[in-house]
This record gives C-alpha cells, sequence and structure tokens, in this order.
C-alpha cells in the first residue's frame, strides 16, 4: 500500500487532502492489522461515485427480478426466464454478468428444488406445480456489477418447502444484524449458521458470498459457516453479498460431471437462497440489490 504524505490527494479521489480525508481511517484499519485481524485493501473500499454506479445497476437488476416475479409460474421454461432476463437487461443498455463467465452458457441461473446454486436455463426444464426455485441475476452497467437472488414457490408448495424458503430469507435479516463497521465478517457468519442450525437446516459451507462492484466476484469471499470474530474485518465502503445456501436435509452437495456447473444437494434434500448486495457504512449497512 503506497504512503501518503498528510496534504497529498487522498486515494479515493474525493479530492480532499489524506489528512481531512482517510488518513484516520488508514490508521485505525493498520491498528487491526498489527492485531492480526484480516483487512481489507484500498481496491475493496469503494468510492462514493462508484457507490452510485452500483446503485445504478442494482435498479435494472431488481427491474428483472419483480418482472419475473410477475410472469413465472407453473408451465412456464427456464429458458424463457433465460429470455426474459437477457431482453430487459440488453433493453436498459446493460449487460448480463453471468453469459460467458467462466464458459457458462447463459443469462441467469435458475436453481429448482434440489439444485442448490448454478442451474442452467433450459428449454426442456419446464417449472411444475409445488416447486421452488431460485433465480439469480447478474447484471453489468458500464462496468458496475449488482448482483442479487429471489425464491419463487410455483403454484401449491408443501409447508415443508414454504418453511425452508422463509427461514432461507430471514437468515439474512439475521446477519445483517451483524453488519457493522469495525466488526467482523465471522460475526455475521455464525449467525447465520446459528439461526439456520436451529431450525433444523444445514447452510452450504464450499459455496459463499463475495465482494463486487467492479468486477463479478472480488475479495472477500464470504463464509456462513465462520466463527464469530474471525474472517475479514468489516470497514466503510466495502461491497458484498450476502446469500446463505440452505438445505433442508444434510450440508453435502455435489457438481454435474456433464455441465460442470449445476450444484444439486447429495442427499437430494430441497434447498433455498436469496441473495442481497449491501455496503457497509459509518452507522451499519445500506441494502444496495435484493
Amino acid at each position: 500500500m503506497i504512503k501518503l504524505g498528510r496534504n497529498d490527494a487522498c486515494w479515493c479521489g474525493s479530492g480532499l487532502k489524506y489528512k481531512k480525508c482517510h488518513s484516520s481511517f488508514d490508521d485505525k484499519i493498520e491498528e487491526f492489522r498489527l492485531k492480526g485481524a484480516i483487512v481489507p485493501d484500498r481496491e475493496m473500499i469503494k468510492t462514493k461515485e462508484q457507490i452510485e454506479g452500483i446503485k445504478a445497476s442494482a435498479k435494472i437488476n431488481m427491474e428483472i427480478l419483480d418482472y419475473v416475479g410477475e410472469h413465472i409460474k407453473a408451465g412456464v421454461t427456464t429458458e424463457e426466464i433465460n429470455q426474459w432476463v437477457h431482453d430487459i437487461t440488453i433493453k436498459n443498455g446493460a449487460i448480463p454478468a453471468p453469459l460467458d463467465y467462466e464458459g457458462f452458457p447463459k443469462s441467469v441461473c435458475t436453481s429448482i428444488n434440489n439444485v442448490v446454486c448454478h442451474g442452467i436455463p433450459s428449454k426442456d426444464v419446464v417449472l411444475k406445480d409445488g416447486d421452488i426455485v431460485n433465480v439469480d441475476v447478474s447484471t453489468i452497467l458500464n462496468g458496475y456489477f449488482s448482483d442479487s437472488s429471489r425464491m419463487y414457490c410455483i403454484g401449491e408448495v408443501s409447508e415443508d418447502k414454504k418453511r425452508l424458503v422463509e427461514i432461507a430469507k430471514k437468515s439474512i435479516e439475521v446477519g445483517l444484524e451483524q453488519v457493522k463497521p469495525w466488526g467482523f465478517l465471522g460475526d455475521m457468519g455464525q449467525a447465520i449458521n446459528d439461526f439456520v442450525r436451529e431450525n433444523g437446516y444445514t447452510v452450504v459451507r464450499e459455496i459463499g458470498g463475495h465482494g463486487i462492484g467492479l468486477e463479478f466476484h472480488e475479495e472477500p469471499w464470504v463464509s456462513y459457516v465462520s466463527e464469530k470474530g474471525t474472517e475479514m474485518l468489516m470497514v466503510p465502503g466495502m461491497v458484498f453479498t450476502i446469500e446463505p445456501m440452505i438445505n433442508m436435509g444434510a450440508q453435502e452437495i455435489y457438481i454435474d460431471e456433464e455441465d460442470g456447473w449445476t450444484v444439486y444437494t447429495e442427499d437430494g434434500s430441497p434447498s433455498a437462497q436469496w441473495e442481497i448486495q449491501l455496503v457497509v457504512t459509518e452507522d451499519g449497512y445500506e441494502i444496495l440489490c435484493w
């Protein structure tokens, strides 16, 4: 990290002198680092301008999910959902982030019942009465990335599945209570894991949230089975997702060997996930995309 003089322009681009901007902020981070904490580097701290760019991207992302919620029903194919997402994204002058990302072939992920995440849309997959489905939308607008997902219940869904979907959503609210500047990501991770286990479910260990904003996936990686007081220090300006994947049965998962993407529960039990994107603020957090 480049050392700045007190009268140098601040690294954040505010135009202010370093001593009047991020000097005390950097000193506080250094104090935590010297105590052994994992701390963010400057690239993880988003400026006001960058956050506004992310918000503009998020507006499109949420418009898409609203549209999906209004039109999704039994008889719809997951390829139709993919086409909705693609068309609305392009209409708004944006780019679907999943398309061609590391070879992913579609513009959205559609994950049904025992699919944990990264389900690939197909004209052969038709939604049925009783299904639960996660639609995960990610958008690029003017170089800024947004990312969120929602669960949808198709027709008459069993009480067991409804409860799973509700607890998965509630787990994010529980996690948000622990998102505070100068706290640790592990505080949030343990709160979510404790809550989920208390309700009889398990949290997927291998897949977590991530930093996001200028790239699709940035540091830090965000675990939901971590321990209080561990993982990275949360500081104002950090942007990341909260997206725990909650299984009705055991936590073990596997990846489809044929497509290399689709993640399933090992025991075939249903899984549910909601995803939000937030920025840590001086007094808590602001949700940017949901």
